[in-house]
């Protein structure tokens, strides 16, 4: 089934080229992530986990969430205990959001006031999600749509899978569009002023041929945040670099990457429907448009700076000390600990921006990059 999908997309994006011409590689992209029928995201109910083509932090252990739900009751607090929304984009499998609302659980003040809603593209997540998330939760098509929004937006590995424009700087800037002559081949066309804007905005000048993505879709992704939120925090959960790490030698062919079944390759233009597309986001690009639309940036760390800020392991330890095994939880914690302090600690970022609140420190944030 997944074959014959694939083929059907291929088919599909192939009439559109011959209907329209060449189309800019952020559509290519789009269609083959979130074509209503036949996308990664919209088809694929099975895509995180063991089974699936990539692990998300949630997926890999519940304290994950213990740990930023310890931080949205710092926030809870700093705001003066209102009553508190948690909005999160994509939440997947729902995991992250069982594991929040568990610890949340034992906080009777906050939990009796709370409202948790999901913003997410997919039907067959949804259902996917609703399936363990039985009290609390309402889903939402819009941030627009959430009325009297005083809380946090939280997401975790969301902005990484927006469609991004492909730019090769040569006498001018150009952007990488998808034709289609006996496959599908790349031509560029010179990038339009958005493109152009952006890279002079952040003071970014490319040298010659260098390579890199451009992702205005999360510029109006926090406008609109910025527009829905009254008063609180944006917590943004992600792997990226800022403008300095992002835009150097190391980095001069791009960062795409796509992943099949937990194999990473370079392949856009194969696998058509049935494997992820992801590119690392510019936390510099977030933290400046932010701050245009209202959003001070109150800090930036890693992932693994963020968890043990919070006591990660020792929590990680006590959920595990039931378990009868002691040598296999033992070695479940030096397992989990390396990938989520270490290995994604490391790669991941947090970005944590704050609307209409005085500046306050927030734990997550003892570490700052």
């Amino acid at each position: 089934m997944a074959l014959v999908n694939s083929n059907l997309l291929s088919e599909h994006i192939i009439r559109q080229i011959q209907d329209q011409g060449p189309i800019s590689f952020h559509d290519y992209m789009e269609t083959c992530l979130y074509h209503p029928e036949m996308g990664y995201y919209t088809t694929n109910p099975d895509i995180i986990g063991k089974e699936g083509h990539f692990y998300t932090s949630s997926t890999l252990s519940p304290v994950f969430g213990v740990m930023i739900a310890k931080q949205l009751e710092e926030m809870w607090m700093h705001m003066g205990n209102p009553a508190f929304t948690i909005v999160e984009y994509g939440a997947g499998t729902g995991d992250l959001c069982k594991s929040i609302l568990n610890h949340l659980k034992n906080n009777e003040r906050m939990y009796k006031e709370l409202r948790y809603c999901i913003i997410e593209k997919s039907p067959i997540m949804c259902n996917q999600e609703a399936k363990q998330l039985t009290e609390k939760v309402e889903w939402y098509n819009s941030i627009k749509e959430i009325k009297d929004l005083n809380g946090c937006v939280l997401s975790n590995e969301l902005v990484d899978n927006f469609a991004i424009h492909r730019v090769v700087m040569q006498q001018e800037l150009m952007e990488v569009f998808v034709d289609h002559q006996n496959g599908f081949t790349e031509m560029l066309q010179p990038a339009n002023q958005d493109l152009v804007n952006y890279l002079t905005e952040l003071n970014v000048s490319l040298p010659k041929s260098y390579s890199t993505e451009i992702n205005l879709e999360a510029l109006d992704w926090l406008a609109e945040i910025a527009s829905a939120l009254n008063k609180g925090y944006v917590l943004t959960i992600d792997y990226g670099f800022q403008n300095s790490e992002l835009y150097n030698d190391s980095k001069s062919q791009g960062t795409l990457l796509c992943y099949y079944h937990h194999a990473i390759n370079d392949s856009p233009y194969e696998h058509i429907g049935e494997q992820d597309m992801t590119c690392h986001i510019n936390f510099s690009a977030l933290a400046h448009w932010g701050a245009k639309d209202g959003l001070a940036s109150c800090g930036l760390t890693n992932q693994g700076y963020f968890l043990m800020s919070f006591g990660f392991r020792e929590h990680l330890i006590k959920s595990l000390a039931q378990e009868k095994d002691i040598l296999g939880a033992a070695a479940q914690v030096a397992a989990i600990s390396h990938t989520l302090l270490l290995e994604m600690g490391s790669k991941y970022k947090v970005l944590i921006q704050q609307k209409g609140l005085r500046s306050a420190q927030l734990s997550g944030l003892a570490y700052c990059i």
